[in-house]
């Protein structure tokens, strides 16, 4: 999933990608670990999307923060 595609998305949102993308990652591994998946392409890319997800919840998360300092 692309960034912009996931700065779309809100908060709620983005929780449910990551229960979700978390979900599959333990079924790959677990299938990795039985011999039964050969290719690291596609745990790599979830990866990826989970780490620019946190990417972006944590950028939110300042943002708050700052607007909150500012009043």
């Amino acid at each position: 999933m692309r960034s912009q595609k996931i700065r779309d998305l809100d908060s709620p949102e983005l929780q449910h990608q990551l229960r979700d993308i978390d979900e599959q990652l333990f079924r790959l591994r677990l299938q990795m670990s039985m011999g039964q998946m050969d290719g690291l392409k596609k745990v790599r890319s979830m990866k990826k999307t989970r780490a620019r997800i946190f990417t972006i919840l944590r950028e939110r998360e300042l943002a708050e923060q700052a607007a909150g300092e500012k009043r």
